[in-house]
């Protein structure tokens, strides 16, 4: 099978961000199918123009430099997503295909994603990473109806035009089929990967030995985007009473965004910065194992936003790779998974004081650790290892594509009996 896939912020694991699709393209091209990569180069550095092409892993990965960063304002982001739209149609439509796969977010990669499937005459399949316009319209950054309307109109003609849709959590998948009833949708969530995580212990001593400022003190850990989305200053807040507790605790947050600033502004303001709470630049995901092999506890935040729970954060997933017990500050499908199996901490999205007392004390608490390190592996194990979950990943896009060969063959039919 040829797969066209089309992601516009693709990384691999020397880069900082997700590995979903490389991992999910590398494991296409191991059992034989062809992947071209579609997506843009974000790294700092002047614009160029044309594509690079790279090969890595046997995927071939097209590149187009399109600066793209959260400080641009709304109409710079508009610009860079209309841009790629319609260069990776153009690319996309030149490409053998046999199926396109395109990945939100943005969007608007649906639409390179249906005009290509369409000119080349083959199924097309979506994946939903966040529901849009959902979301946006529950923080406050839709607001104007005439948005609002193109983007729900964007969405429906995304799910109307896809073979199948693949979705990150099952209230995405609730969201894709309230929107177009009858829709076939297929829950893939994000996945622990356990070979990445698997880290030799001497590794993680000479990491805690390196930080003069960790040594044996347990840590606990933020890594990922610092983003309206996430608001990390509730783990300031959570620090600033952890500290009162217990002096020795280390927070150590990993990552990048809008929201950096201010939440460095935040901790200094609490006298945190560089004593109880320490911030370092984004990291290539290939550096983050080591950092999670030496935390005592992993978390994920959130805005309190009801639409924000069902969000399918790798940190969750490999804070589970790494059998760490992960924090977090919202309801849904992962606070139930924590309830049901004792693999983390579910936090009150609205008290940080309570949450850093009781974070505090679980962090010294070895019994606990024991039990929830044990459970957050089961988890990565039996229902979150990426093999697994590759495998219905590859058959909803073997689906796909066997029914599109099927359609085909019945078009030739029909023509062939005409003539």
């Amino acid at each position: 099978m040829r797969v066209v896939y089309i992601h516009q912020y693709y990384c691999n694991p020397g880069m900082a961000g997700g590995i979903r699709s490389y991992e999910q393209a590398k494991r296409l091209v191991a059992r034989g199918h062809t992947v071209d990569v579609i997506t843009t180069d974000i790294t700092p550095g002047d614009r160029e123009l044309g594509w690079k092409v790279t090969h890595e892993d046997g995927i071939t990965v097209h590149w187009f430099r399109i600066p793209y960063d959260n400080h641009m304002s709304y109409a710079r982001r508009l610009r860079a997503f209309a841009e790629f739209m319609v260069l990776a149609t153009t690319r996309a439509a030149r490409l053998s295909a046999d199926l396109v796969f395109a990945t939100s977010t943005p969007l608007t990669v649906a639409v390179p994603g249906v005009l290509a499937a369409r000119l080349r005459r083959v199924p097309f399949v979506f994946e939903v990473r966040d529901l849009w316009p959902e979301v946006p319209i529950e923080m406050g950054a839709l607001r104007n109806p005439v948005t609002r309307g193109l983007a729900g109109a964007l969405a429906s003609f995304a799910y109307r035009n896809a073979s199948e849709v693949v979705a990150l959590s099952p209230g995405m998948a609730d969201g894709v089929v309230r929107r177009r009833p009858g829709t076939p949708v297929t829950v893939v969530p994000n996945a622990a990967d356990l070979d990445l995580f698997h880290v030799d212990p001497a590794q993680v001593k000479r990491f805690r030995g390196e930080h003069r400022w960790l040594g044996d003190r347990p840590l606990i850990v933020y890594t990922g985007a610092l983003g309206a989305v996430n608001g990390v200053e509730y783990l300031i807040r959570a620090a600033r009473r952890m500290r009162e507790q217990d002096p020795e605790i280390q927070v150590l947050i990993v990552g990048h965004g809008k929201e950096w600033e201010s939440t460095g502004r935040l901790a200094a303001e609490h006298g945190l910065l560089d004593r109880t709470v320490r911030m370092w630049e984004k990291v290539p995901k290939a550096e983050l194992p080591v950092i999670l092999g030496a935390a005592t506890m992993s978390t994920s935040m959130v805005r309190p936003i009801r639409g924000l729970w069902d969000n399918s954060a790798n940190k969750f997933f490999d804070a589970l790779a790494a059998s760490r017990p992960i924090a977090i500050n919202y309801g849904g499908w992962q606070a139930d998974l924590l309830a049901e199996t004792g693999a983390g901490l579910v936090l009150d999205p609205y008290d940080a004081d309570a949450a850093g007392e009781l974070m505090a004390a679980r962090v010294r608490d070895e019994d606990w650790l024991v039990k929830a390190r044990a459970a957050a592996h089961r988890l990565a194990v039996d229902e979150f290892s990426r093999d697994l979950l590759f495998d219905r990943f590859e058959a909803v896009l073997t689906r796909a594509a066997t029914s599109g060969r099927g359609r085909a063959a019945d078009r030739r039919d029909v023509l062939s009996q005409q003539s």
